[in-house]
């Protein structure tokens, strides 16, 4: 039962190099399945809607992604995630399978910054996928494709807002209530309630409001070069998304913060949820590179 819980690309195992896995419930489309394939992610552990994958599917994905040099799992920082990648990790060990972990925590809503270990991991994640398989495909090493995914974490700040909740069909009720005139500030992707319902403001707006705090929470300043992501929450319109990415790159033209890529549309959805998040990246040399090397999955592609 717990293997068919577990989706992993066409030719993994891929001999001698890191082998890069993740999971997580369903519902977040098209994380996580969607960006299996070459220079990105090897395997993929499922859940139910919004609930952690079983150990044993997480295991057997480790055991999928196993090529000889290792595998690196990569995590949100959720109860059940880490418990359950944590007894995945332990039976690879156990069976012989060099492993290490790196949990995701992005999300500038869900705590303060002298408790950023504690935050929830979003669509930042993207960004750790994205660089651990490219590493891995250069051939690095279990520990570089470690430390590469760290300084990804260590550098991305995540804000997200929703105009409506969603509804997990196991619940049958919305996961928040707000009224005609409010948002959902600092929103979940799962649909936990944020910080504050606001009163509903315009995109332009709304934008300015998340923008500032992320930009403030690094903090970002003149003279770097970030990414920027603009990630639909699964019930936003793209035109929408891209007014959105309009205002954060007047913002950081404003104080001179170059743009080095950008990325709009869904990438971590919360159903039929509808509202976006933001999010920057520093980047150096090491993390353009690997951003912009190849990438073939269904839904991400770098052509070479």
């Amino acid at each position: 039962m717990d293997a068919a819980r577990t989706v992993v690309r066409a030719d993994a195992p891929v001999a001698g190099k890191v082998g890069v896995i993740t999971g997580g419930g369903s519902g977040h489309k098209p994380s996580f399945i969607g960006f299996i394939g070459q220079g990105m992610l090897d395997a993929v552990a499922v859940g139910e809607i919004f609930t952690s994958p079983p150990p044993l599917a997480c295991f057997e994905a480790a055991k999928a992604a196993d090529g000889g040099k290792g595998v690196l799992l990569l995590l949100g920082n959720y109860a059940g995630d880490v418990m359950n990648f944590q007894l995945a990790a332990d039976m690879a060990k156990a069976a012989g399978i060099p492993v290490e972990q790196v949990i995701s925590t992005d999300d500038v809503g869900s705590g303060p910054k002298e408790e950023a270990h504690k935050r929830r991991g979003v669509v930042g994640a993207f960004f750790g996928w994205k660089v651990a398989g490219a590493k891995a495909a250069a051939g690095g090493s279990l520990e570089e494709c470690k430390a590469a995914v760290e300084k990804v974490n260590a550098n991305t700040r995540t804000l997200g807002v929703a105009i409506s909740p969603c509804t997990v069909p196991a619940k049958g009720s919305p996961t928040f209530t707000l009224a005609e005139d409010e948002m959902e500030y600092a929103v979940g992707h799962h649909g936990e309630a944020g910080t504050a319902k606001i009163k509903t403001m315009s995109a332009d707006e709304i934008t300015a409001k998340m923008t500032l705090e992320v930009i403030n929470d690094l903090p970002y300043k003149a003279g770097d070069e970030v990414a920027i992501l603009i990630n639909g929450l699964g019930g936003t319109p793209q035109l929408e998304l891209y007014i959105c990415y309009r205002k954060v790159k007047q913002m950081l033209d404003e104080r001179e913060i170059k743009v080095g890529s950008s990325y709009v549309g869904e990438f971590f959805t919360g159903l039929e949820m509808a509202g976006f998040s933001v999010t920057l990246m520093k980047l150096d040399d090491e993390l353009k590179e690997l951003l912009t090397a190849p990438a073939d999955t269904p839904n991400y592609k770098v052509i070479a």
